[in-house]
């Protein structure tokens, strides 16, 4: 059956795509994605790559692991085509150390057949390197916005030929902790014909609302709904009352090492992160890695390449590794805790089911994360099945100090949405304590008359 063109958001009829070699690529681009075994384009390739071809500015908006990165990089490579000069004419930010060497690295694999240099640019090591990197010359930048600038303000890097930029996972990128260095970039990179475009697989209002500080007249394409999660993602909820049964749970999970295959576990804390990994460490395998933003970058790339190459089974990490890493084969996403940027879930499940292979994403909820699972449940318009839990696992009572931690934070959520709710027993305000009323000494009365017939006799004996 034949494919229906389908209808841009300028309502331009477009015929459809259905193979690289409909783009009309350069034959070095259609070798490099032959030999990476790229046959068909996905559905946001085929929207987003002719609209980027053509010059528009775009918000590309579609799931995790359909393919977004090839989706900009391979119309950026068409535009750049060859080495020329020294300085970057394109420029790519994303918001993690991670994500930058995994775009650089996507760059490279499907440039291998051009002479064009891609330098990734990050945080958390020496800039001497990288600053010689820039200085022998730069095609394609790809960077996170804090050393981007640190290398602008020792002089290292010029932007005054940069012709495209580009801003993978807009969303947090956009967020008010990216949003001045974007807009301290935004100042110094020229905008005369500069050609943008952001991609996320979440994109809210607030974010769509900020990006026309600097894109003109953009192009909108959505696969699917903003923040939709891949058919391919299996979802189940265990309900647990404490901290000590997610363990049990955890550990019951993961002795199944044939079905949990490739397991990648998130947590809201390095703490938590920390604690897990010693766990796991100590009580199913010792060969687990954990990642978070105290680790250094030596000992992230290490964890991602050994999860990668399938040298590690299970990798305990933070939201640092939530977006956009493209690790294959995940059998499992397993939230530990629930995030609490609801967005986040989204991403963090999107490690799995990738490449329109099937995946699993299990949460632990406890009766405080059942407020957030809701609000994700709305945010991927999808209710989430309750899953009984395993036989095995024991459900220990809740410590008494959890407890109250639990009732607190419950309070906390219901004096937020309802400001006339007054609280449980716990958060009552106590009463002032009664103020002792002063007491007059015994005979007080007696005294005082006495002191005063005496003076009034003495008064008279002088008279």
């Amino acid at each position: 059956m034949a494919q229906k063109p389908y209808l841009c958001s300028h309502l331009q009829l477009i015929s459809p795509m259905t193979t690289f070699q409909d783009f009309k690529l350069n034959r070095q681009l259609l070798d490099a994605l032959a030999e990476k075994g790229y046959q068909t384009p996905t559905p946001i390739q085929i929207k987003a790559i002719p609209l980027l071809l053509a010059g528009h500015d775009l918000i590309g908006v579609a799931q995790t692991g359909t393919g977004k990165t090839a989706a900009y990089l391979l119309p950026l490579l068409m535009k750049v085509k060859y080495a020329q000069g020294s300085l970057p004419r394109a420029l790519i930010l994303a918001p993690t150390r991670e994500l930058v060497m995994q775009i650089a690295e996507n760059a490279q694999e499907l440039s291998r057949y051009t002479d064009l240099r891609i330098v990734p640019l990050y945080g958390g090591v020496g800039m001497k390197a990288q600053r010689e990197a820039v200085a022998a010359g730069v095609d394609i930048a790809v960077a996170t916005t804090g050393r981007l600038l640190d290398l602008y303000k020792e002089n290292a890097i010029s932007f005054k030929l940069i012709q495209t930029m580009v801003i993978d996972e807009a969303d947090r990128m956009m967020d008010m902790g990216f949003l001045p260095q974007i807009r301290s970039l935004l100042e110094v990179v020229p905008s005369k014909k500069r050609q943008n475009a952001l991609f996320s697989a979440t994109m809210p209002e607030k974010v769509t609302a900020l990006t026309q500080e600097f894109l003109e007249f953009p192009e909108r394409v959505e696969i699917t709904p903003p923040a939709t999660t891949a058919q391919t993602i299996k979802q189940g909820i265990y309900e647990t009352p404490n901290f000590k049964t997610k363990i049990n749970l955890l550990d019951a999970l993961l002795q199944d090492k044939e079905q949990f295959k490739k397991v990648i576990i998130f947590t809201k804390t390095k703490e938590s992160a920390n604690n897990i990994l010693k766990f796991i460490h100590r009580k199913i395998d010792p060969n687990v890695k954990v990642i978070h933003s105290n680790k250094d970058q030596n000992a992230r790339t290490n964890a991602f390449e050994e999860f990668q190459k399938g040298d590690l089974r299970i990798l305990v990490a933070t939201d640092v590794a939530a977006r956009g890493i493209d690790i294959s084969e995940v059998s499992h996403v397993i939230n530990f805790e629930v995030p609490i940027q609801y967005e986040d879930y989204v991403h963090r499940i999107g490690r799995t089911g990738r490449a329109e292979k099937e995946g699993e994403a299990l949460t632990f909820v406890h009766p405080v994360e059942q407020y957030h699972v809701r609000k994700i449940e709305k945010l991927i318009k999808k209710n989430i099945p309750t899953l009984p839990l395993p036989e095995q696992v024991v459900i220990e009572p809740t410590p008494y100090e959890e407890q109250q931690e639990i009732l607190r934070q419950l309070d906390y959520i219901k004096q937020r949405e309802d400001p006339t709710y007054q609280g449980a027993f716990h958060r009552k305000k106590r009463r002032p304590a009664p103020v002792a009323k002063k007491t007059k000494p015994k005979n007080a009365k007696s005294i005082k008359n006495k002191g005063a017939k005496d003076t009034k006799s003495k008064f008279r004996k002088t008279n």
